[in-house]
């Protein structure tokens, strides 16, 4: 009786197609060289959490259901008393996928989550923070299906950050790209 261990799909496509692609792109020595996807954030503010505690914790269980993965929640730095804030009060929370669960995210957000936006026509290539990192918005939660709309009370976004071992943002954008990520205008 053998077990066969359970690899996710992209995880499989970046060790068979997008390493050796980016290998012979970049003229690489090594396929170690190739960058590759360390882990993505998933990070939410919600709007209200002064007024009203039991928003983040909202906030943390849809966080928690999107990613497969128990969110935590962030607090204050600082005192701001404009907006009666004070110091370690909840106001977001958010996750850190590595592994097995980062490959099964990214996958289910480029093969359901981003076609449900709409009016999608890709995503902005211009978001890379110069040292081969990439974040994007989404303006609405329930774009993933393990959200169900009647539950929600009130329609957030979140940001989504992915984090590369690439050094620049060109070799960023290729890994993303061969991924299967949908930017907009396909760079030659």
């Amino acid at each position: 009786m053998s077990e066969t261990k359970y690899t996710p799909r992209l995880a499989d496509k970046y060790k068979k197609e997008v390493a050796p692609a980016l290998v012979k792109k970049f003229a690489y020595k090594s396929v170690m060289q190739a960058p590759k996807l360390e882990k993505i954030c998933v990070n939410r503010g919600v709007n209200g959490a002064v007024a009203d505690k039991k928003l983040v914790d909202i906030t943390v269980d849809e966080l928690s259901t999107i990613t497969g993965q128990k969110a935590i929640v962030t607090n204050s730095k600082k005192d701001i008393s404009n907006f009666k804030l004070r110091k370690n009060m909840p106001i977001g929370a958010r996750v850190t996928l590595r592994g097995e669960k980062m490959y099964e995210f990214l996958d289910r957000l480029i093969s359901v989550a981003l076609p449900r936006v709409r009016d999608f026509r890709g995503i902005n290539e211009k978001s890379f923070d110069g040292r081969g990192n990439y974040t994007m918005g989404v303006t609405e939660q329930i774009i993933f299906p393990e959200i169900d709309i009647d539950k929600v009370n009130k329609i957030t976004g979140m940001d989504i950050t992915f984090v590369t071992t690439a050094q620049t943002d060109e070799e960023a954008y290729e890994l993303l790209k061969e991924l299967g990520m949908p930017f907009k205008n396909i760079k030659k």
